[in-house]
């Protein structure tokens, strides 16, 4: 009966993001409540579950899980440290394992070590050896380096943004893991880096150009000689040195096809990559569409310069603010991490009027704290499961404040906000509203853009922001678009193959 090694480590982050993340930032499981919890959420572990629980042959090991109840600012180092040392320390006590399956982001990053998923895996090799058999599944916002790919069997990734294939990235890299243990295949990859950052909706992958180059990669994994291909477009925010553009191919032992599909996916892309920006409204002109605009619907403003989904801080008040001073009347739903602020809420009470500052309390140098009066409308642990797919969410304790026609869900710590499950939790419908603050760059359709009368990109300051170029990257490779002008896309093609 072979032994499957499973250990999971997530977190994305913004290394613009002033404000440290640490280990009290993720969800800690081990060993059985790994698997518990896993079986009733449908993210990739899950999917992963799935498929080796449907054999009586498998025996499942659980080592370790830490998964990121936010993204977040940069890892601190000793946060990091201690993270390392207990996933390391599973994989060091697990019984005697023919095969690992590691679930990670791809887009972590601590305060020294830049590539914390490359290290954790080239430090497995050292415990469990070279020939073991090992498949990594990855968020396609991941940056796929060389080192995760030298020290990994295979990789897998999703195929979907919005993402909605958590479940099926699991399935596929458990089935990929099966298929090399019992010898069946012998995966060769190939990797081309393309100098490119992007934004914008054209990577929803239902609708947009990226799409295209994603349904090839789709084509070429599910064909002849096919493992897993796709594309990492990275995180933008996270400013490492190997942050960029890929496309992969992984084949059953034919690096001549794995080249040549990842060069075609890579080409289709670029041919596309002018168009991968967002357009962008100040929030000057946020305001006079606000005011312009007729009752009969709600208006999303999308402040993904704040997307905690991508490592924000959470605690921006730039769009509150802008709202307040133009005199905004509609009644307005925002999000909100201030944790002093909560803490003023509950010392008061439900019912309560107070008069405090909210905001900046995180990221100062972008947001000086804004004073309110409002009343506490509602006091909260901040524990929910989301509604996307049902996993457990950790705002810490919340409050809803309600300063005149101003609703704002504030929480102690940030949390994904990708759907509505933070208002939704907290008793507030965005459907109720004129207005609503959305705090990621894209949600699943039905979260707002198929009801909302209108979406509006906002230009508004944060660690996540779309304007790129304002960032101010140092380490990632250069020149890259749009970060600079005339930027030439000259393939170049990386081969990795384990145990020829």
């Amino acid at each position: 009966m072979p032994r499957i090694l499973i250990a999971e480590c997530k977190q994305e982050v913004s290394t613009f993001n002033p404000h440290r993340s640490g280990y009290g930032d993720f969800g800690i499981r081990r060993g059985r409540e790994l698997l518990d919890y896993h079986r009733t959420v449908r993210n990739e572990v899950g999917g992963a579950l799935s498929v080796f629980d449907s054999s009586e042959d498998i025996e499942v090991v659980p080592a370790y899980s830490a998964f990121f109840i936010t993204s977040g600012g940069t890892l601190a180092k000793p946060d990091w440290e201690q993270i390392a040392s207990e996933f390391l320390g599973e994989i060091r006590n697990a019984p005697r394992v023919d095969a690992v399956y590691f679930c990670m982001h791809g887009a972590m990053a601590s305060e020294e070590e830049l590539d914390p998923e490359g290290w954790l895996l080239a430090e497995t090799r050292k415990l469990l050896g070279e020939e073991i058999p090992l498949v990594v599944s990855l968020d396609l916002h991941g940056i796929l380096t060389n080192r995760m790919l030298k020290h990994s069997d295979a990789i897998v990734a999703y195929h979907t943004y919005p993402h909605v294939d958590f479940f099926e990235t699991g399935q596929r890299a458990a089935r990929l893991l099966l298929r090399i243990l019992s010898g069946e295949v012998r995966p060769v990859t190939a990797k081309v880096a393309i100098p490119a950052l992007v934004r914008g909706d054209e990577l929803i992958t239902a609708t947009g150009r990226f799409g295209e180059s994603i349904r090839i990669a789709q084509g070429v994994e599910n064909g002849p000689r096919g493992l897993s291909a796709g594309m990492f477009i990275g995180n933008p925010f996270t400013d490492v040195p190997e942050l960029q553009t890929y496309s992969f191919v992984v084949t059953d032992g034919d690096p001549e096809l794995a080249e040549r599909e990842a060069l075609r996916i890579a080409e289709s892309f670029w041919a596309n990559h002018e168009s991968m920006r967002v357009p962008l409204c100040s929030l000057g002109e946020m305001a006079a569409i606000l005011a312009s605009h007729e009752s009969g619907g709600t208006v999303a403003l999308v402040d993904a310069a704040d997307a905690t989904s991508s490592g924000a801080s959470g605690d921006s008040n730039a769009v509150l603010r802008t709202l307040m001073e133009s005199g905004y009347g509609g009644r307005t739903l925002l999000p909100l991490v201030d944790e002093p602020a909560v803490r003023a809420a509950f010392a008061a009470g439900i019912g309560a009027t107070i008069t405090i500052p909210v905001g900046g309390t995180l990221d100062p140098a972008r947001f000086t704290p804004l004073k309110i009066t409002a009343t506490v409308r509602l006091l909260s642990d901040g524990r929910f499961r989301s509604e996307s797919f049902g996993e457990e969410w950790l705002a810490g304790p919340t409050a809803v404040l309600e300063s005149g026609n101003f609703t704002l869900v504030v929480s102690s710590r940030a949390v994904n906000l990708y759907d509505r499950s933070f208002f939704l939790a907290h008793g507030q419908d965005p459907k109720r509203f004129d207005a609503v603050v959305v705090k990621s760059p894209h949600c699943q359709p039905h979260m707002y853009a198929d009801w909302c009368a209108r979406m509006v990109n906002l230009d508004a300051p944060g660690s996540s922001s779309a304007n790129l170029p304002t960032l101010g990257h140092t380490r990632c490779p250069r020149p890259i678009f749009p970060l600079d002008e005339g930027v030439v896309f000259e393939p170049s093609i990386r081969i990795f193959r384990r145990n020829p």
